[in-house]
């Protein structure tokens, strides 16, 4: 009499499952991704699309009621002097401080990257992030209080004897203003400190993937320290400049709080969305308000991937 083969056990239902998905490699990736790509196709790109329809609506100026017809007359409204400069002069401070931001992080970046030990590098990136960590309305009130009148960079330019200049300063067009706190050039200074450390860290990224073989390569054949800089290390570091002036410029083109709190009252873009949509029922002059900056960063992105910047992210 032959013995029996002992009768194996059923798989569970999770064997079975992870067997089904390894045959089916497409249904995995479906349920992987599926949560994800709903979210951004209904709720990201939805929002976005809606946002461009109400921008091809109008408001009756009689009734106060948006008119849902096909029209571009809300895009020819932005076409007046009054909402150009406003674009005008958020490209241009969006601009300003990115301009800025590169000049501050490169050299931070540089020492940390080359010199810096390793002790020294971990106080460095803590310092740079430690701002993250605290509130953005509380550290931009903060900001007005010590750009004020009577704030302590006020008191400290007294000691130094050079409240003449700083008066000198704010009288100047464009830039100046009753304060630092009421003035083009102080948000300008807060939009640097709130935005800095998106631009040092892009560039520290890219620094620290710079071969120091090149570097020594271009010392052994006869470069100078300048030199090495200029034809080496710089346009290697360049795409992160760039990484991180995608950060910085998108962040300020948006901003509406910084303006609202710091400066004068003169509007940027995402003042005036807020005055259009919340004040004034203006919706669809507030979604091609919208408009404007997805397209610039649309052409912004565009030269930077050019540019090697999606490299250094």
């Amino acid at each position: 009499m032959s013995a029996s083969l002992p009768e194996q056990p059923k798989p569970s239902i999770w064997r079975r499952i992870s067997t089904a998905l390894h045959h089916h490699p497409g249904l995995f990736l479906l349920l992987l991704l599926g949560l994800p790509l709903a979210w951004m196709l209904i709720v990201y790109i939805g929002s976005l699309v809606g946002l461009l329809i109400q921008s091809f609506f109008y408001l009756d100026g009689f009734t106060g009621q948006v008119v849902r017809q096909f029209t571009l007359r809300t895009y020819g409204d932005l076409f007046t002097r009054a909402h150009m400069e406003i674009f005008g002069r958020t490209v241009a401070m969006a601009a300003a401080v990115t301009a800025g931001s590169a000049v501050l992080a490169f050299p931070l970046a540089y020492y940390t990257v080359r010199y810096a030990s390793a002790r020294k590098r971990a106080i460095l990136y803590l310092l740079i992030l430690l701002p993250l960590w605290s509130s953005y309305i509380i550290r931009v009130y903060s900001w007005k209080l010590i750009l004020a009148k009577e704030g302590i960079v006020s008191w400290f330019v007294g000691q130094l004897g050079l409240t003449a200049v700083l008066d000198w300063i704010l009288q100047l067009p464009v830039i100046g203003g009753p304060s630092l706190s009421i003035s083009s050039l102080g948000l300008f200074f807060v939009f640097m400190y709130v935005w800095l450390p998106y631009m040092i860290l892009p560039v520290t990224a890219s620094l620290e993937r710079v071969p120091k073989s090149l570097i020594e390569a271009s010392g052994d054949l006869g470069g100078r320290p300048g030199t090495t800089f200029r034809k080496v290390i710089f346009p290697l570091a360049f795409p992160g400049i760039v990484a991180g002036s995608i950060f910085t410029f998108s962040l300020t083109l948006g901003d509406y709080i910084i303006p609202q709190i710091i400066g004068n009252s003169s509007y940027f873009i995402g003042g005036a969305v807020y005055t259009f949509y919340g004040t004034a029922g203006n919706i669809p002059l507030a979604a091609a308000f919208t408009v404007v900056p997805i397209l610039i960063m649309i052409l912004y992105l565009l030269a930077a991937r050019r540019l090697g910047a999606f490299d250094a992210l």
